[in-house]
């Protein structure tokens, strides 16, 4: 299997995908426990929702499932919320804090350093290269890492998510006009809430790629899952008249932060 598909665009905006893939190598499925075979924690048709909003992005994607290994973790293994509770870059729970292996056959350090190598690596070999080719283009790249979770997850966090959930890592990975873009749209979002820098405030791949002072600039949006699914459970059928209401928001989101980059661009030149 290709771990990483790629597809080329001329916007200065980069989608990245990293837990949409739901591929899961037939020996590494045997391992699963019947909660790991579900992929609960999938972003759930995520890909599908930014499909053809804004002409001409380039969209870099994971097929890989994050139970694989997790492409927006640090590969150190370093957590990203130290203290807190979440999922390592191999997982061995759920975000449910429920085992997802078979008694036995949870994964080693030599599997851990196979999947680096396999699944992780390509995906940000090719997300990087995919930057540095908007930047020669453009002289800067916006990465707009997209993400979702499901709406209520007692282990990670209490109560209800709100529905957009914008990291930026307190401001340090983008600049300020790409972070009040993206809010401002957020909360003008009729029967929709919002949050910047809340529970998450940005993974892996957004700390890492975010560096405005180099021309890379990077954001995160987690989507709670109940703005776009029938249930946040089994089979995670996509509602599509839930789906029709969040399109704009996230268009327009897109949209404007292609705008703030043409205007950054302008005013550099």
């Amino acid at each position: 299997m290709i771990p990483v598909e790629v597809h080329q665009g001329t916007s200065p905006v980069i989608l990245g995908l990293p837990h949409t893939g739901t591929h899961v190598p037939n020996e590494i499925r045997a391992r699963l426990n019947p909660q790991g075979l579900k992929l609960t924690d999938t972003d759930w048709h995520v890909h599908r929702l930014y499909d053809g909003l804004l002409e001409g992005p380039t969209t870099v994607r994971a097929t890989f499932h994050r139970y694989v290994i997790d492409a927006n973790r640090d590969p150190s293994g370093q957590s990203l919320y130290p203290g807190q509770n979440t999922t390592g870059l191999v997982p061995v729970i759920d975000f449910d804090n429920r085992p997802i292996w078979r008694p036995g056959h949870e994964p080693t350090e030599a599997d851990t350093a196979e999947r680096l190598a396999t699944f992780h690596a390509p995906y940000h070999a090719a997300l990087a290269a995919e930057i540095e080719r908007v930047k020669a283009l453009h002289g800067l790249a916006i990465l707009y890492d997209c993400h979702s979770i499901r709406s209520h997850c007692p282990f990670l966090f209490e109560g209800r998510l709100p529905d957009f959930n914008i990291g930026t890592d307190h401001g340090r990975t983008c600049a300020p006009a790409i972070e009040r873009a993206v809010v401002d749209v957020c909360e003008a979002a009729d029967g929709h809430t919002s949050v910047l820098n809340g529970r998450f405030v940005g993974g892996w791949t957004t700390r890492h790629y975010g560096q405005p002072d180099n021309g890379q600039h990077a954001i995160q949006m987690e989507l709670a899952q109940a703005t776009h699914l029938t249930s946040e459970a089994v089979p995670f059928a996509l509602d599509f008249a839930k789906a029709e209401r969040l399109r704009p928001h996230l268009k327009e989101i897109l949209e404007r932060i292609e705008e703030a980059a043409l205007s950054m661009k302008e005013i550099e030149q």
